[in-house]
């Protein structure tokens, strides 16, 4: 009996196939209603890009069009993320998807009445990226909730396809729409192109969460985001190098249609033709790096991404032929996947599943700040020293940027187990507690050998991470003067069903550095346990 389960185990832990997640039926119509959907959104993207160096040909009006897209991702990526996390996540994505859809058409209705100027522009691309930014760690977190968890990783992968399927043929298609038909069109285009996710969101039936307490309230789940990634170093090194890379990147995507006009004497179909080429190179990217990952590992990927990257930038400075633009294009696609699917891999494999969409929103502002803050700031660069030289300068840093991999390594996740351990027994209270009280004290008393008194302190420091992580307010070792070896661990939780919650978020990675701790105690009895309610009155202003 115990060898059939272990040969079920062995089965089910097996890699399913790569296309193995588009036999799922509402996997499948997701998947293709979201490729739609982001051919819709390359069609707004190039669409105002171009209609912007008519309406105002400085680099830095161009450039915004960029920010415009990227920086809602940056004020609301935290408050999206909680969001994921705490809402029905199927009626927050066609909520999102509704506006969405009702800016575009306001967007290509303007246009079509020649009703639309350059702020007008700005004003609903960043209305259009509101939605965006509020659906972005909610898609994310659906996933687990569409396929087994076998197909987990077949379907990320399969995700990350499609994103590309659709960069590669969306600014391509757009440029002959606008060549033909003009702009207002193309935002029509990306207007329609939202009916099939709402469609589909409408049929999918989401599984109720298996929780035993409420949700949390919206600005503490806020707060236990930010404390997560304030105390995970390792988190902190995929942010460093995101913001890094993105900052350089971004010259190239916000200065293109400035460059495809004035370097390359191109119209809005050239325009289209080079971010095609980027959309390749990141397809043929999908294929080719699993075995470049295998091969190089994380760090050594990313260092050359970024190199190869801004040699591609510094190229497209020269101002070379067409073709041969549209040969970096290519190159600079393949390292741009390389990088956004290594950083997203590194920042997957650090999170539970308690936290994910809040961490990933973390990460999501880093990288769209980055390229918010670096389209802005490259805009007004090139308008004082011109194009050629600030692509240059940004070629430059770029290459220093790859240096921060020697400091800020990325994680390969190895030895990590974050399924949750629920190990920890239900506290044993002789009265009732209301959820909301707290803050709670919970006191846990060690008796140890003090020889060993200086191991254990060093021990339980790596325990002080992993508790402020999963969201105590503060912790500490306390001493008994009157006892030698008589240690306490004291931590905080704001209330007690906050405590609850911190049964739920340990994980097998955390038992075992709470075991080795526990191996110290030499009490005939397990290490003690209190938990102490705050009796104190609140004071009224």
């Amino acid at each position: 009996m115990k060898n059939s389960a272990h040969s079920l185990t062995n089965r089910a832990s097996q890699p399913v196939g790569a296309w193995a997640p588009l036999r799922l039926s509402m996997f499948r119509w997701v998947w293709i209603a979201t490729v739609v959907s982001n051919i819709g959104t390359w069609f707004q993207e190039v669409a105002a890009g171009w209609l912007m160096t008519s309406l105002s040909p400085s680099p830095l009006m161009v450039s915004l069009v960029q920010a415009a897209t990227t920086l809602p991702l940056v004020l609301l990526g935290l408050p999206a993320g909680a969001a994921a996390d705490i809402l029905d996540r199927r009626k927050l994505l066609l909520a999102t998807t509704a506006w969405m859809a009702g800016c575009a058409a306001l967007l290509a209705g303007l246009q079509i009445a020649g009703g639309l100027g350059a702020w007008g522009l700005l004003a609903l691309v960043f209305a259009v990226s509101l939605g965006t930014a509020m659906t972005a760690p909610a898609w994310q977190a659906i996933v687990p909730e569409l396929v087994p968890r076998t197909h987990l990783g077949a379907a990320v992968a399969l995700n990350g396809v499609g994103i590309n399927i659709a960069r590669a043929i969306g600014p391509a298609a757009a440029g002959v729409v606008i060549a033909q038909a003009g702009t207002g069109v193309a935002f029509a285009v990306n207007a329609v192109s939202f009916v099939g996710v709402g469609l589909v969101l409408w049929s999918w039936k989401s599984k109720p969460r298996d929780t035993r307490l409420p949700p949390e309230h919206f600005f503490s789940a806020i707060a236990v985001g930010v404390r997560y990634v304030r105390h995970s170093p390792a988190f902190q090194a995929v942010l460093v190098r995101s913001f890094t890379f993105a900052f350089f990147a971004v010259a190239l995507w916000a200065l293109l249609p400035i460059v495809t006009r004035d370097l390359l004497r191109q119209e809005a179909s050239g325009y289209g033709v080079l971010l095609g080429f980027i959309g390749l190179g990141a397809v043929s990217g999908a294929f080719v790096l699993p075995a470049l990952r295998k091969k190089l590992g994380p760090a050594r990927l990313t260092a050359g991404a970024t190199l190869v990257y801004s040699v591609a930038l510094a190229g497209v400075g020269f101002a070379p032929s067409f073709s041969a633009t549209c040969g970096l294009m290519m190159l600079a696609g393949l390292c741009w996947i390389a990088m956004l699917s290594t950083l997203n891999v590194s920042a997957q494999i650090l999170l539970p599943a308690w936290v994910r969409a809040r961490a990933l929103s973390v990460s999501l502002i880093t990288f769209f700040g980055a390229m918010a803050t670096g389209a802005i700031a490259w805009g007004g660069i090139a308008d004082a020293i011109g194009l050629s030289a600030t692509l240059w300068a940004a070629a430059a840093g770029l290459g220093l940027a790859s240096l921060f991999g020697i400091r800020f390594r990325l994680p390969d996740g190895e030895g990590q187990d974050l399924s949750p351990s629920k190990h920890w027994p239900e506290p044993s209270i002789s009265t009732p507690v209301e959820g909301d009280e707290g803050p709670v004290l919970v006191v846990i008393e060690y008796e140890i050998d003090p020889s060993e008194a200086e191991r254990f302190l060093e021990e339980a420091d790596k325990l002080r991470i992993l508790r402020l992580r999963d969201g105590v307010l503060s912790w500490r070792v306390y001493r008994d003067p009157d006892h030698e070896g008589r240690f306490m661990e004291a931590f905080v939780n704001a209330t007690w069903h906050d405590h609850l919650r911190l049964h739920d978020r340990v994980t097998r990675t955390d038992r075992e550095v709470q075991e080795t701790l526990q191996r110290f105690h030499r009490g005939p009895n397990p290490p003690k346990v209190t938990h102490l309610i705050s009796a104190s009155r609140r004071r009224r202003s």
